[in-house]
């Protein structure tokens, strides 16, 4: 099974409209937990991360902020 925290770069606070029963979903094996045998799966793995906030553009008017 595939864990919430693993779908998404975005915070997911629930999995409504995100998959459906039955859909196909590429993941990468991160792990396998030697005492349980569980796997630890993401799909966020796959996909570009987000790059950081771009800076915010400095006024128009040259002026700083007071």
């Amino acid at each position: 099974m595939l864990h919430i925290s693993e779908i998404s770069w975005k915070r997911l606070d629930t999995m409504e409209g995100i998959f459906k029963e039955g859909d196909k979903v590429k993941v990468k094996l991160l792990d396998i937990d030697q005492k349980t045998g569980k796997f630890k799966l993401s799909r966020k793995a796959l996909i570009p991360k987000p790059e950081a906030q771009p800076k915010p553009a400095p006024k128009a008017d040259g002026g700083e902020e007071a």
